[in-house]
């Protein structure tokens, strides 16, 4: 005989499994709404990506079918009369002030980093990770303007002739200073991509396992040994971080473009000579542009930028992801 409990629970479980069959399944619930929209806005950056690429390559074909191959390597900016139009000079000028931005920023980022990780108080810690943080939304328009009346009257009337009565010897530190110019568009652009890598770096030393420190240090090793193994864990991870303070320092216009001087040449003749980017001559010329292919030639330089500014993210993106993979699967052994 089955006890009057056990009909009760035979009876609620028939009623369920009727219910289950006979109740046809709903698309639309709470789920899968969810599901659709989250769908819907991820694939949206894709969409815009693609309409902006889509824009700058359409935006620069007068440009591509009259140049080709020779806008990437021209040496010759001439919108007036020659109406000829080579994007060279503007790469280099872009990349030697991220390559100057990143020699001076890097150390920074690293030091101020392995500071807050590793050798500051938890709460200390926090408290300044907040204000590095808070440099980085900092809006360019204002970096700019610090340096325009803050940065270069004293780098000109201090540092600069510092380093020329030194390395005045040297073609790179030879020549008139003017205050602004390419060194100075490298050392605003350090002081702009530094929150970033800190940033970057501090949650990637966080991230790495106590138990390794730990072992390092039961087996006798000092506090900059262990240091020493954590950057060595993180290697992969700091290459990406670099490469993300890369890519904010070559998409930078407002504040590169008000202390670099805006000079078109191939060559600068100093770090103190006035030079030009890609960003800064979209930002000055593209309200100037009269005809078709002046127009198109901007764009062009556009579509140059975001290649190179995608690709590098792109990398920088792919080594931070894996780094912090490799992170997570030693935590889960």
């Amino acid at each position: 005989m089955r006890t009057r409990q056990e009909i009760s629970l035979n009876y609620i479980f028939g009623v369920l499994s009727f219910r289950n069959r006979s109740t046809p399944k709903v698309l639309f619930t709470g789920d899968n709404i969810f599901k659709m929209v989250s769908a819907l806005i991820a694939s949206s950056v894709i969409i815009i990506l693609g309409l902006m690429g889509y824009e700058l390559v359409t935006g620069s074909r007068i440009s591509i079918e009259t140049f080709g191959l020779g806008f990437i390597v021209g040496t010759v900016w001439d919108p007036a009369i020659k109406r000829v139009f080579g994007a060279l000079p503007l790469i280099l000028g872009t990349l030697t002030t991220s390559a100057i931005a990143l020699f001076i920023g890097f150390p920074i980022s690293l030091g101020v980093a392995l500071t807050l990780s590793e050798y500051t108080p938890k709460k200390l810690s926090y408290f300044f990770s907040f204000l590095v943080e808070l440099l980085a939304v900092v809006p360019s328009v204002i970096y700019g303007l610090w340096g325009i009346y803050v940065l270069i009257p004293f780098l000109r009337d201090n540092v600069y002739l510092l380093l020329q009565a030194a390395f005045g010897f040297m073609p790179l530190f030879s020549g008139p200073i003017y205050g602004g110019g390419v060194l100075t568009g490298g050392i605003i652009l350090a002081i702009m991509i530094i929150p970033i890598i800190s940033a970057v770096l501090r949650d990637l030393f966080s991230s790495v396992p106590s138990s390794i420190k730990e072992a390092v240090i039961s087996l006798g090793a000092t506090k900059w040994e262990t240091v020493k193994v954590v950057m060595s864990y993180a290697r992969s991870g700091i290459l990406g971080a670099t490469m993300l303070g890369l890519g904010r320092a070559i998409g930078e216009t407002m504040a590169i473009t008000m202390v670099i001087g805006n000079k078109f040449k191939v060559l600068p003749s100093s770090l103190f000579d006035a030079w030009y980017t890609m960003s800064a001559i979209i930002a000055n010329e593209m309200l100037e542009a009269t005809y078709d292919s002046y127009i198109s030639a901007l764009i062009n330089v556009g579509l140059l930028l975001l290649v190179i500014n995608l690709t590098v993210v792109v990398l920088a993106r792919l080594i931070v992801w894996r780094s912090l993979r490799m992170v997570r699967g030693i935590m889960r052994e």
